[in-house]
């Protein structure tokens, strides 16, 4: 399965309804194939929102036939409070909010930082650490997500 051709064909009809596609999974679950779409807002998913775009997505799907007609389930889901940023997008959203940033490698003994994200290039990610803007090489980061404290 072509995934990100097949985002390019259902892209449409969400953002129709309002929704972004963020991700799109073939996985197997429960000895089952799961096509899982993740959709979001910037105000966030509900259970409405899975319905109404599986509902919309359901025909297209049907359509466009993604796994040549082997059988699987359509979820449609949210991708979480602390889904990793995959686009440019997903940054320039939480700038000024506190993240997470796990690295492949440790960085002066930390392979995880917190702090607030302040910028992210092409090559580097700032993030303000204790008052200290920090730069860390994108190459040595393996995810970036926002940072949930539970309270």
């Amino acid at each position: 399965m072509d995934i990100k051709k097949l985002g390019e064909q259902i892209s449409p009809t969400l953002e129709g309804l309002g929704y972004e596609l963020v991700d799109i999974e073939y996985v197997k679950k429960y000895g089952d194939m799961h096509l899982i779409i993740y959709i979001d807002t910037p105000a966030g998913i509900t259970l409405d929102d899975c319905e109404k775009a599986s509902n919309a997505l359901d025909p297209l799907l049907d359509e466009i036939n993604p796994t040549a007609d082997a059988p699987y389930s359509l979820d449609v889901s949210s991708p979480g409070l602390d889904r990793p940023f995959k686009k440019q997008r997903d940054y320039e959203r939480n700038y000024g909010k506190e993240v997470e940033i796990k690295l492949y490698a440790p960085i002066k003994g930390k392979k995880v930082i917190e702090g607030i994200l302040k910028e992210k290039t092409e090559n580097v990610l700032t993030v303000e650490v204790n008052g200290e803007d920090k730069t860390i090489e994108c190459n040595r980061i393996a995810v970036v997500r926002p940072l949930v404290k539970f309270e």
